[in-house]
């Protein structure tokens, strides 16, 4: 298929660049800037100069693609909802009826469920979640008529030495020597290697189900103190927990997320897309895989 995908020269976006084209499909990507282009250029794929506030060069990128694939994101940009809402009308206008289009959100959409499984059935609401603009972006994109749209509810992608989070948390233990978690560090988290979650975008493009939305997770659930401990093992810190005022202090807004425990059920991602997650677990990748190097530096 042709396909255009916005977010190519991200986290995810780089990695879905490869699978996709691995996977014998023409990638058509959309490049904000000179160092977006050379990257997606690198990848393989074919660089469509613009930007999401560009209406008109989206709606015809997708007219000209038989699937399109939303992977761009800015979790830390108050405004992205005003900017993607335009963005995906527009990409949804020109994708043809029945085309496949994939909206990549987030397990951060649920309600902090202290611990109890989610699974896509599960009430999401804007004024619940840490990332409102995710819910109503699948709004939009599922009352879309014509394509066929897939909703992919991501945990805590990582892999390849990627991830925000895990990043963050590593440089933080090496700057300050400390490895730190909220409270008893007890609240388990999802997670999804960012291998396995490109291949779900494969096997969906390729069912094209009718408004179909799916969790990506694999079966292990981890608590943030072992995550924390991981860390600290990989960067040769120490381990402390940190009160949640202290994490306030620290982290602002984003410490009422760590603290959440919102565990994803994929089992239908499984059952309808056939998908099986299959590479190393988060710790295992923590300890003595991508992030090694980068914790060692």
């Amino acid at each position: 298929m042709r396909i255009f995908l916005t977010g190519a020269s991200g986290y995810l976006g780089g990695v879905l660049t490869e699978h996709l084209i691995a996977s014998g499909h023409r990638v058509r990507a959309l490049a904000r800037s000179d160092a977006a282009r050379d990257r997606v250029t690198e990848l393989g794929a074919e660089a469509v100069p613009g930007s999401l506030a560009d209406a008109e060069t989206l709606r015809l990128a997708a007219e000209g693609a038989d699937a399109v694939v939303h992977a761009a994101v800015d979790f830390t940009d108050p405004a992205m909802r005003e900017v993607e809402g335009p963005a995906l009308a527009a990409m949804l206008a020109g994708l043809k009826p029945g085309g496949p289009f994939i909206y990549t959100s987030t397990g951060l959409v649920y309600p902090d469920t202290q611990g109890r499984t989610v699974d896509e059935e599960t009430p999401v609401a804007p004024e619940h979640s840490p990332q409102p603009y995710k819910v109503l972006g699948e709004r939009q994109v599922l009352a879309a008529e014509g394509p066929a749209v897939t909703v992919i509810r991501a945990a805590l992608i990582y892999g390849r030495g990627g991830s925000g989070l895990l990043q963050g948390m590593i440089a933080n233990a090496r700057e300050t020597g400390v490895a730190t978690y909220i409270g008893d560090g007890g609240n388990e988290w999802s997670s999804v290697h960012v291998d396995d979650l490109a291949r779900l975008y494969v096997a969906a493009l390729t069912r094209a189900e009718q408004r179909l939305v799916v969790n990506a997770a694999s079966r292990s659930r981890i608590p943030m103190r072992r995550i924390a401990e991981a860390v600290a093992n990989v960067t040769g810190t120490r381990v402390r927990s940190i009160s949640v005022e202290d994490a306030r202090r620290t982290f602002g807004p984003a410490a009422g997320a760590l603290t959440r425990s919102s565990p994803l059920d994929s089992s239908r991602a499984e059952r309808v897309l056939g998908w099986k997650p299959a590479e190393p677990g988060l710790l295992d990748d923590l300890r003595t895989g991508s992030y090694t190097a980068a914790g060692r530096a």
